[in-house]
C-alpha cells in the first residue's frame, strides 16, 4: 500500500508501544535508541538478563528425541514458549535441556498454578 508508514514508524507514534508480543521473552526488555553521526536513530533491544531461578517448576525426565519447542507445546501449549523452560533451568543454550535422555529438568507451571490447582 502506498503511503503506509513502516512498522517501526507506526510504533513510534503509539506511546508505550513495544515491538515484541507479550508471549516473547523480549517483551519486557528495554528498547534503546542509538543516534548515528548523521542523526539517524536506530532502535535496538537492550541485553536481556536471565531472571532468578525462583519460578515453581515440576520435574520432567527428558526422553529420547525431545526438543525444547516440543516441551513448550506439550507443557505450556505453545512451542514458542520453550524459552520459559530454558529460563527455569540453569542453561545458556536451550539444546542443553534435551541433549541427554534421562536428564531431569524443571518445567514451569502453566499459568503459575500448582499442579493440583491447575485448570485445563
Amino acid at each position: 500500500m502506498a503511503g503506509t508508514e513502516p512498522y517501526e514508524s507506526a510504533l513510534d507514534s503509539i506511546p508505550g508501544a513495544h515491538p515484541y508480543p507479550r508471549t516473547s521473552r523480549y517483551h519486557d526488555a528495554e528498547i534503546g535508541v542509538h543516534r548515528r553521526a548523521d542523526g539517524t536513530e536506530v532502535r535496538y533491544t537492550k541485553r536481556r538478563l536471565l531472571p532468578p531461578l525462583e519460578e515453581e517448576t515440576e520435574p520432567h525426565t527428558v526422553g529420547a528425541g525431545e526438543r525444547p519447542d516440543l516441551l513448550g507445546q506439550r507443557f505450556l501449549g505453545d512451542p514458542g514458549q520453550w524459552w520459559r523452560i530454558a529460563d527455569a533451568n540453569p542453561v545458556l543454550d536451550p539444546r542443553e535441556l534435551t541433549d541427554e535422555a534421562g536428564h531431569v529438568i524443571g518445567i514451569p507451571l502453566a499459568g503459575g498454578f500448582p499442579r493440583g490447582e491447575r485448570r485445563v
